[in-house]
């Protein structure tokens, strides 16, 4: 991940393909550097989120939700 302005890019190691390239607001950010390097799932994420920001669970799993299928489609998950 890297500062860019506002916000963040990230994108896969090796070849660089700006397709799959993704930036991410600070709440993303917030959640990538939480679980970077580590095994996690959508519930971690979605307690991550209830532990740091008032928000209710159903748009916590709504954003966490997008948030992966960013990662999944950028092919920054490994599953």
């Amino acid at each position: 991940m890297r500062p860019l302005l506002r916000e963040h890019i990230v994108m896969a190691e090796g070849n660089v393909d700006f397709n799959k390239m993704i930036s991410l607001n600070s709440t993303a950010a917030y959640l990538w550097d939480r679980v970077k390097g580590t095994d996690f799932d959508e519930s971690r994420l979605v307690d991550i989120l209830l532990e740091e920001y008032e928000v209710d669970r159903d748009v916590a799993e709504r954003d966490v939700s997008g948030f992966v299928s960013s990662l999944s489609d950028a092919g920054l998950l490994e599953i």
